[in-house]
């Protein structure tokens, strides 16, 4: 079966031409990619660290978080992936996977075989370097990630996730508003390295604050440059230029 038969595989398209120019029949080459659909039930880990795999995995729906764990078994969770993101499409050339993933909500999975990608590689250049920056783009948000975890305190740090997702949610990286959010607070905490109890204090204070609520997995900003101002967020690392003249730039250098 093709992904087409099985998700809209528009956004990854999107995510991909955002920073690297493609032309139709490379993307209708992605598009053609096989695929297998599983469904994966809330909370339930469908790779595991260091586990060995054979394809990687397309998110049709749901949400899927990348984990690490101590080997006390805490857990933190180091990204968060929504509909149409590849989480693990670096395991095509490194098959042992760079931490685990888990649904955290009821997520519907695509598994590519890497040997579909690798031979898709080989055949178009222009869509491996595709694959390689939309993997860059994952080590950017990883990168933000730390700072996040590592120089913020608890309200900046919940502030600049839901300022991140909002963005990631948008199509062209427009900021929204609202937006569905299927999290519990114990997994916020494993994103932020806090506890439940301080994610529902700082949850209160940013409500309290006029930024933004959390009810019902929805998440509604009531005042974005507030929220913005708390999370010390900046969304460069997000945003692509993919004005006409960038685009120039990229065929001239192809």
């Amino acid at each position: 079966m093709s992904c087409t038969d099985q998700a809209d595989f528009g956004p990854f398209i999107e995510r991909l031409t955002a920073r690297s120019v493609l032309s139709e029949e490379e993307k209708q080459a992605i598009l053609g990619l096989p695929g297998h659909a599983v469904h994966v039930r809330a909370k339930q880990d469908f790779v595991h660290i260091n586990e060995e795999t054979a394809y990687s995995c397309f998110v049709v729906s749901g949400l899927v978080g990348r984990t690490g764990q101590t080997a006390a078994g805490a857990r933190q969770i180091t990204a968060f992936h929504i509909p149409g993101d590849m989480p693990d499409l670096s395991s095509a050339v490194r098959p042992v996977g760079v931490g685990g993933l888990t649904a955290l909500c009821d997520t519907v999975i695509l598994r590519i075989p890497h040997v579909a990608i690798r031979n898709l590689m080989a055949r178009y250049p222009a869509v491996a370097e595709a694959f390689w920056r939309d993997t860059m783009l994952d080590a950017a948000i990883l990168l933000q990630w730390v700072i996040n975890v590592g120089r913020r305190d608890a309200r900046s740090r919940l502030a600049h996730i839901l300022c991140e997702m909002s963005i990631r949610y948008g199509r062209d990286r427009e900021i929204l508003t609202e937006y569905d959010f299927p999290i519990t607070q114990e997994q916020l905490g494993d994103a932020a390295a806090l506890t439940s109890v301080h994610v529902n204090r700082s949850l209160k204070s940013l409500r309290q604050e006029g930024a933004v609520t959390i009810r019902s997995g929805k998440v509604r900003i009531a005042d974005w440059d507030k929220l913005v101002a708390i999370g010390d967020f900046e969304s460069s690392y997000l945003v692509a230029d993919t004005g006409p003249e960038r685009q120039r730039r990229l065929l001239s250098a192809a």
